[in-house]
């Protein structure tokens, strides 16, 4: 086995709809990989058999867990009690954890003798100042229940403030930058002496920015009044808000931005909207966490959208010259491979940068940090 692959990780990143699993060379290197666009299932140890067959044995396995709730605000060593926490922070993201937990279990089973470690979206914003953490609901809300922001997509954020600081020459904690993580899950986030100090996503992953099938931000108002006006569940709230909303609902087509964008095109009045209301909410949310800094010196794009989709990157960007942002932005050739893009003008006041998603290689990086900390 070459040096570089002496000490393999597994990555397991899993949701509600889709399961990847990489292994990983200590270089960064991509060794072997699996990627099932269906919710981990019953058949969970089979799948990893598969990709082990054609991978070196892993010395460690890391696992993407969106929220650590209040418990667990760092990433660390999963044991019995760390996976009792685990299921305790479940409903708090029911469409992430779960499926998360079930790999975990599946992969502690079937690979018992190697170190696990759970690292969190949410450990990016633990030190959020208390303005940007705190809601204005009831002590005991707040204390005995745990609610409050916890923010989220910190994996992601912690990548690409990294790869902003090496295309600019900068060390992170010299940055103040806003990040936009545009996928399917959709945040912005506030990132001053490389922390997060405001971010998008609250109590939930649900807070927020508009989503492809999630809402983002609703008057609670409008919630509790449809319970009581209309007699909808709390259950039923909650379904339509995760599953049934974002730009799905507003488009009726779909929740995916290349098909809103060729669908205007055409004509579709309703994929013009759903563009529209989600250009608009990315803008808004951008601008609240530039006021959260002292300057801006760069604005990022990452995840889905925000890597591929430059009709979205341009129409956010057009809007917002009053941070100093602007349009007439470059699209990346196929040949610019690089970790991290400038796809603004050399001469702008504030560059964009985009960075392709790399939340997998960052779990890789916190297992290793965290298992040579030992």
């Amino acid at each position: 086995m070459a040096d570089r692959e002496r000490k393999p990780v597994l990555v397991a990143d899993a949701g509600s709809s889709s399961v990847h699993l990489t292994v990983f060379a200590n270089d960064g290197t991509a060794l072997a990989s699996y990627d099932d666009t269906s919710a981990p299932g019953d058949n969970m140890s089979g799948q990893l058999r598969e990709l082990l067959r054609f991978a070196p044995a892993p010395t460690a396995v890391g696992h993407r867990i969106v929220h650590g709730g209040p418990e667990l605000r760092q990433h660390t060593l999963v044991d019995d009690n760390v996976r009792d926490a685990l299921q305790r922070t479940a409903d708090l993201a029911p469409s992430h954890v779960p499926p998360a937990l079930r790999v975990l279990d599946a992969a502690r089973e079937l690979l018992p003798n190697v170190p696990h470690v759970a690292c969190f979206d949410t450990v990016f914003h633990a030190g959020l100042p208390p303005a940007a953490r705190e809601f204005a609901v009831p002590e005991t809300w707040r204390g005995e229940f745990g609610v409050r922001r916890y923010g989220f997509h910190g994996l992601s954020y912690a990548w690409a403030l990294a790869r902003t600081a090496e295309l600019l020459g900068q060390r992170p904690k010299r940055l103040r930058i806003v990040i936009a993580h545009l996928g399917g899950g959709c945040s912005a986030c506030a990132v001053r002496d490389g922390t997060s100090v405001d971010t998008t996503m609250g109590f939930t992953p649900l807070d927020g920015l508009v989503m492809s099938r999630r809402s983002g931000a609703v008057d609670p108002g409008a919630l509790t009044w449809l319970q009581t006006r209309h007699g909808l569940s709390a259950q039923d709230i909650d379904d339509a808000l995760n599953h049934r909303s974002g730009l799905l609902a507003l488009s009726g087509t779909s929740g995916d931005t290349r098909d809103l964008v060729r669908d205007r095109a055409a004509g579709d009045e309703r994929a013009a909207l759903a563009l529209d209301v989600f250009t608009h909410h990315c803008r808004r949310g951008i601008a609240a966490m530039a006021a959260s800094l002292d300057r801006v010196d760069a604005l990022v794009f990452t995840g889905e959208i925000g890597e591929d989709q430059p009709e979205v990157r341009e129409e956010i960007c057009a809007g917002l010259g009053i941070l100093g942002v602007t349009g007439g932005l470059r699209v990346p050739e196929a040949a610019d491979d690089g970790p991290a893009h400038l796809v603004s003008a050399p001469e702008a006041a504030v560059p964009v940068v985009v960075v392709p998603t790399g939340e997998a290689r960052q779990i890789d990086r916190e297992t290793r940090k965290l298992l040579r900390a030992r």
